[in-house]
């Protein structure tokens, strides 16, 4: 549909007779509105101080509407340094709101097309499944992705699209936790096969604050912003670790070196990038140099920034200090001038503008700098106030592509409320009728052409991928590396042995060594050799790549190690004390302070004085949880010793499973096990009585395990607990009254458990599906745009009464039939008072949501219902009820009294409700 009649369209009825009595198209296909038709001239909200900075001086008149141009006048606003050109790959109507887009193996590229971002100011039907994920094809090789198909649809604001083999992605929906794998099986372009990759990946929050971006690392590990850990498929399952936290919101790139660079939102400046997130949080001072938060975008005139008037540059309308910041890149390409190489792009999309950043490394720590600050300028600039650059990417032809959502708002509803200074923007502006566009534009350099040859590599040979690992195009480097690594092609070792030994190209030996690491293909001998080589990178991605053997028993690198700390070359010296901090060696401390003593480098300075006193940490607990408390850290300590000293024997020392013979483990793997993350009754019973012959069809070398009944609750629980959150598994910890009440309920066990008779007695979650219907007698959203459904309490947006707790408020779910229910749980948590603005240097102030005392009660018709439990008190967090095996098609909590003294409102709030029994 031509914009012109798509903005008709918008106008709705009374637009359409006024564009069509009074409207002219001019030659950029705007629609201009007489004065008189803008609307009447806009007041100041009540309340407003007309001298409050965010507000005097504010322009108030009728304006005419912002219009969307056409691709070809949108190319005419941008502003780029001498030689460079831009232009269109791919646009609306294909695709519509991009946020983010990656190339597959084959050059495919998928866009991440979030259809429901603020279609209007207040975000209404922003979590309806509207959104997608498209695939897309430039099959006659003219530069433009001319086919595509919607490989995922009617999705749920997704968070990220990252391909993960041939025909498949990896994605997850927004308020969810479980990462799913999406896979076409028959070729037509359509995912028609789901699987559960891994769960506990989500957060909650608005869509501007959950997690984003997963990203495949040359470490072989997946991250994603805001989560504090990293994950990573093995044979055995998934397993996670923790790292530090990387306060980020929308954007992961990575330098030739692997290393991650996380880029924030609200700060609108990157946000982690000294060194690799897994070694943790290190504080640099001055790493963002003077005037970086200053934006120099180009004359947009409109002022529609959120923090008002004193955010904004007169009299050009532009932003005057950084507020938002999306997507990321690394430029790796060979198709651009080579001083963009190693170069760091990313958008500000409040500001219209595309920064090129300068990492600036000096002994070993980074500064950033701003390459066009000095012209009072950026990279990339534009006068079109709809430019909204959310993504960098380098592309399979050599170039820097940039997604560009080309929307009326960039921000969320719960910033844009009526009163607000941007509402009132917004308003007079009508920046909300301009939804459902999006650009993708390749920038190109004069005399450099972009690389014609199409990535094919699903459908070559392993030994011709081996070529590309010293490609001078980075993208085609990691592509490689994954595509082996997934492929699991353990034929080409012998070849990647002599690459990474000795090669010509230093970046085919960096990506032949991860790849043997990520085969499971990197021996002993040759790290020994590689720590030793005479070049330094080399050293360094050994050491880095080491560590995977160190944690599978290789305890004798630790000499290597302590050697290496004392390295000629200050970043080499880095390297090594990182990775002995992260292994946690034995005697770090005093070779920490020996290095001290010989090593006056800045960076060895800073890195080995904040290991031994570390700042204060942001995120201890495991995964981003909060910070472990005195007796949880005991519990995992005293567990870790006993894992260590007795459990290690058979599950190796990383949990993985320690090798037999004929390919066998002697026993399974703990680390990343569902089985152990699930309900902890399995692994108590397990530890309690034993387990004989093969578990889910598979056998063991060690063949059973040996009952422990005779060990105390204490030391049961503090074992469970440390597998369960020590052995790269997030799950809860395990009291000793909780493995007192498992053992009193399995006294009359005889002999050792058979694995298939033992789930029978083990309680499971069941999985609400399409056939649940849920009830409440009321019922309200829990954020601005969010939904209004009683079925949101099983996620992470969570449901809620919306008005202060009264006696008799229930809530309910019908089950497709009858269940056999053990548990219930939910977590209630604290928030902020409704309208209630954070002061600086003020303590919050929060209402606790959890139901004060409630029954519980049960049917088996929804007529006739019995009290199942009475007077349960409920607890801020998480809450856990225990129902004794009930069977019921009907389950209720209705609240036995209300809150009519509070002073705040304070709803009834429930997130991530799990019901389990016995299947």
């Amino acid at each position: 549909m031509p914009y012109k009649y798509q903005q008709i369209f918008r106008l709705g009825f009374f637009g359409l007779i006024t564009t069509l009595l009074f409207t002219s198209f001019n030659s950029q296909l705007r629609i201009n509105l007489p004065t008189r038709f803008m609307g009447d001239t806009l007041k100041l909200p009540e309340g407003v101080d007309p001298n409050d900075e965010n507000w005097k001086g504010i322009d108030l008149a009728p304006k005419s509407p912002i219009q969307p141009l056409s691709v070809a006048e949108e190319a005419k606003q941008f502003l780029l340094p001498p030689g460079y050109k831009i232009q269109a790959v791919l646009t609306d109507p294909a695709i519509q709101q991009p946020g983010e887009i990656v190339f597959d193996g084959n050059g495919r590229m998928y866009v991440l097309e979030l259809r429901s971002y603020m279609l209007d100011a207040d975000s209404k039907n922003e979590l309806e499944p509207i959104s997608r994920i498209s695939r897309w094809e430039d099959k006659n090789n003219d530069g433009v992705f001319e086919t595509g198909t919607t490989f995922v649809d009617h999705l749920i604001f997704p968070r990220f699209v990252l391909p993960y083999g041939k025909n498949a992605v990896l994605t997850m929906e927004s308020d969810a936790d479980n990462v799913y794998k999406y896979t076409d099986t028959n070729g037509d372009g359509k995912a028609d096969k789901k699987e559960l990759f891994t769960t506990k990946f989500g957060r909650s929050g608005n869509v501007e604050h959950q997690q984003a971006f997963l990203f495949y690392g040359m470490d072989n590990w997946l991250y994603s912003t805001v989560n504090a850990f990293r994950i990573r498929e093995t044979p055995n399952g998934i397993i996670r670790e923790k790292t530090g936290a990387n306060r980020a919101q929308w954007g992961i790139t990575q330098d030739d070196n692997g290393k991650l660079w996380f880029q924030g939102g609200a700060s609108g400046l990157p946000s982690y990038f000294q060194f690799p997130i897994h070694y943790g949080n290190f504080d640099v001072p001055n790493e963002i140099a003077k005037g970086f938060d200053v934006p120099w975008g180009a004359a947009i005139k409109i002022a529609d920034m959120q923090g008002g008037m004193d955010e904004i540059r007169q009299p050009d309308g532009s932003l005057n200090h950084v507020t938002g910041s999306a997507g990321n890149d690394i430029y790796r390409g060979d198709r651009l001038p080579s001083n963009l190489q190693g170069q760091l792009f990313y958008g500000e999309p409040v500001a219209r503008i595309v920064r090129q950043v300068n990492p600036l490394v000096k002994d070993g720590l980074t500064t950033l700098h701003n390459v066009y600050q000095d012209q009072k300028s950026e990279f990339l600039r534009s006068t079109d106030p709809l430019f909204r650059p959310v993504d960098m990417t380098t592309a399979p032809d050599g170039t820097l592509y940039i997604t560009d959502m080309y929307h009326g708002i960039i921000q969320e509803g719960q910033w844009t409320p009526k009163g607000s200074y941007l509402r009132t923007k917004i308003d007079q502006y009508r920046l909300d009728k301009v939804i459902g566009l999006g650009r993708i534009w390749r920038i190109t350099y004069e005399g450099k052409e972009r690389d014609t040859k199409q990535p094919r590599m699903y459908d070559e040979k392993s030994a011709t991928l081996l070529s590309y690992l010293g490609h001078p195009n980075g993208w085609w480097r990691d592509q490689a590396q994954q595509v082996l690594v997934l492929r699991k092609d353990k034929s080409i070792v012998p070849m990647l042995h002599s690459m990474a030994l000795k090669n010509a190209k230093e970046h085919a030996r960096v990506h032949a060594i991860w790849t043997l690491e990520g085969l499971g293909a990197l021996s002993h001998d040759v790290v020994k050799k590689l720590l030793n080589d005479p070049n330094p990178r080399i050293r360094i991605h050994a050491l880095k790549a080491s560590e995977t053997l160190y944690k599978a028993g290789e305890k004798s690198l630790a000499t290597e190690y302590l050697t290496l700390m004392n390295d000629s070359n200050h970043e080499v010296a880095m390297q090594a004390i990182l990775t002995s901090k992260f292994l946690k060696i034995p005697n770090l401390e005093a070779s920490l302070k020996s290095t001290l003593a010989k090593n006056l480098s800045p960076g060895v300075k800073l890195i080995s004085e904040q290991i031994l006193n570390p700042p204060k940490p942001r995120n201890a607990g495991p995964f981003g949880a909060a910070e472990l408390n005195k007796d949880q850290k005991a519990i995992l300590e005293r567990g870790e010793l006993v894992f260590s000293e007795l459990c290690s024997q058979c599950h190796g020392n990383d949990g993985m499973g320690k090798p037999a013979a004929n390919g066998k483990l002697l026993a399974p793997a703990l680390a990343g096990s569902y089985r152990i993350q699930s309900h902890p009754e399995y692994a108590v019973r397990v530890i309690l009585h034993g387990l004989d012959g093969a578990i889910d069809g598979k056998t063991y070398a060690g063949g059973l395990m040996a009952p422990m009944k005779e060990q105390s609750d204490q030391w049961i629980s503090d074992v469970v607990s440390y597998i369960r959150n020590g052995l790269s598994n997030d799950a809860s910890f395990v009291s000793p009254q909780q493995v007192a009440a498992i053992r009193a309920k399995s006294q009359k066990q005889t002999g050792m458990y058979k694995y298939d008779a033992l789930l029978k007695l083990v309680p499971q979650e069941f999985v609400a599906d399409a056939n649940w219907k849920f009830a409440a007698s009321h019922t309200s959203s829990t954020r601005i745009g969010g939904n209004v459904s009683p079925k949101s309490a099983l996620n992470f947006e969570g449901w809620s009464t919306g008005i202060t707790q009264a006696k008799d408020m229930w809530y309910q779910i019908e089950f497709p039939e009858v269940y056999n229910l053990s548990e219930f749980h939910f977590t209630s948590t604290q928030t902020f008072r409704r309208g209630a603005r954070p002061v600086p240097g003020a303590t919050p102030v929060f209402i606790y949501t959890h139901p004060r005392v409630y029954a519980v009660e049960t049917s088996l018709d929804g007529k006739n219902w019995q009290t199942t439990l009475a007077n349960v008190k409920g607890n801020e967090g998480e809450n856990v009820l225990l129902l004794d095996q009930v069977k019921t098609k009907f389950i209720r909590m209705k609240l036995n009294e209300g809150l009519s003294n509070e002073k705040d409102e304070t709803p009834w709030v429930m997130r991530q409700l799990k019901v389990y029994g016995i299947k």
